[in-house]
């Protein structure tokens, strides 16, 4: 028959969990990461179309890429056949690659399951559709589970959250690629169940008597909500779901779009739209990358020599080109997340013509991320309001995934239930433990 897991398919991280002798473990699967039950939801696909994932992912990324040499070489790709009026014509179509380069990283694999314009990608000379990208990442992280256990797995059950997308044809869509993708990474028997009810159903195991429970999920790209009935599972009942496609990547572009982009030459450049353009791009974690081409260094170069913000636009170039875009986005979070524990930090990144000191403090992020908490307290008491209940009668909250630990957050929930209500469930492992349980169950 095989083995039956649950899969935390996250935007940040991932898990794997499996019930076994009446007992939930979370699989340690990448045993070069300071957690290992936590695996980067990270993949580097290197020039020859090997696989890597995770911490090892991270680590042959830097090896192979920062402050590397580039090479571009003018390659055909195709021709434009033109029909118009007495005209016709064709026309070759060229465009610049790095021969050098020796992978391709990517990351924040989920969130694009949210796009309705994202199909896939171009990596080297193959297209990866979605679905191939993310069976990629299940089929290792399969592998591994299978290698850790000694024996075949054939069912999962997936996590996914409440809404992929307030459209409903497009939180299907997102659901059926999914589906299609954890087929194509072997698993013979696919089912899913919210996240938000997986990490309920993990922590329904510490009680002795039945609570009302809001679970409060808040990733690397959602929030999810569902309030239950649990602690007795012959009467286990959901009252209410919601939830909003914002959550810690959301504010990690705020404080880059507020705070890091002076660093580039924002406000100094102000009539150049093809800088203008350029300074733009970075909050965009996908297309940065892309930005690296001879016409992009042709006009930095040509902005630099005009004395247009020179030692801004060199930062620029050096992030650029130096493919420093990964490590920053590192910073900018690794900041974020320091605001949980004190209220000042500081945004420091130091390399070859690029040197960024700032002083961030808790009381400037949240301003940064304010209209974000007006919608997140809209959706938190609009679920209470639909699961016909008042605040008072909620027994406990239950804070799970990285984002839930932001003070302002803590701080909103405890004004509305009571600070004493509130509790963190495990960070990271809630959801695949809570995931494990159900795929026992479906088995």
């Amino acid at each position: 028959m095989g083995l039956h897991v649950g899969i935390d398919f996250g935007t940040s991280n991932s898990g794997v969990g499996i019930y076994q002798n009446d007992q939930v473990h979370v699989l340690p699967l990448d045993t070069k990461n300071i957690v290992p039950e936590v695996v980067k939801t990270i993949l580097y696909i290197t020039s020859d179309h090997r696989h890597f994932i995770g911490q090892e992912a991270v680590e042959l990324y830097y090896k192979q890429n920062i402050n590397r040499q580039r090479r571009f070489v003018k390659k055909w790709v195709g021709e434009i056949d033109y029909q118009g009026a007495d005209m016709h014509y064709v026309r070759d179509v060229y465009v610049y690659v790095d021969e050098l380069q020796p992978g391709r990283l990517m990351q924040f694999i989920k969130t694009a399951l949210r796009s309705e314009k994202y199909t896939g990608t171009q990596v080297f000379d193959r297209f990866y559709s979605l679905s191939d990208i993310i069976s990629i990442y299940l089929q290792a992280l399969k592998q591994r589970a299978e290698a850790m256990l000694h024996d075949e797995i054939s069912g999962v059950t997936l996590g996914r959250p409440v809404k992929f997308s307030q459209t409903p044809e497009l939180d299907q869509k997102a659901q059926t690629t999914l589906h299609q993708a954890a087929l194509e990474a072997g698993f013979k028997q696919v089912d899913f169940e919210l996240e938000p009810v997986a990490a309920a159903l993990y922590y329904e195991l510490s009680l002795s008597n039945p609570q009302n429970v809001l679970i409060f999920d808040f990733g690397g790209g959602t929030l999810d909500l569902t309030i239950m009935r649990l602690g007795d599972p012959h009467h286990r009942m959901v009252y209410a779901s919601g939830g909003i496609s914002i959550a810690g990547s959301d504010f990690d572009r705020a404080i880059i779009q507020k705070r890091m982009l002076p660093h580039f030459g924002k406000g100094l450049e102000q009539n150049d739209p093809e800088i203008l353009n350029l300074i733009h791009t970075i909050p965009d974690w996908a297309a940065l990358p892309e930005l690296s081409t001879p016409r992009a260094r042709a006009e930095l170069e040509r902005a630099i020599l005009a004395g247009q913000a020179p030692v801004r636009l060199k930062a620029l170039e050096s992030l650029i080109f130096n493919d420093l875009a990964f490590s920053f986005y590192n910073m900018v979070e690794a900041t974020k997340i320091s605001l949980s524990s004190g209220g000042v930090a500081i945004a420091r990144m130091k390399e070859k013509n690029l040197d960024i000191w700032e002083l961030y403090t808790r009381a400037q992020f949240e301003k940064d991320i304010q209209e974000h908490r007006e919608q997140i307290q809209q959706v938190l008491m609009d679920t209470v309001s639909a699961s016909g209940m008042e605040p008072g009668q909620i027994d406990a909250v239950v804070k799970t995934g990285g984002s839930s630990n932001i003070p302002v957050f803590s701080e909103m929930l405890g004004r509305t239930f009571g600070s004493e209500k509130v509790k963190s469930s495990d960070v990271f492992n809630s959801v695949p433990a809570g995931l494990a349980i159900k795929a026992h169950q479906n088995s």
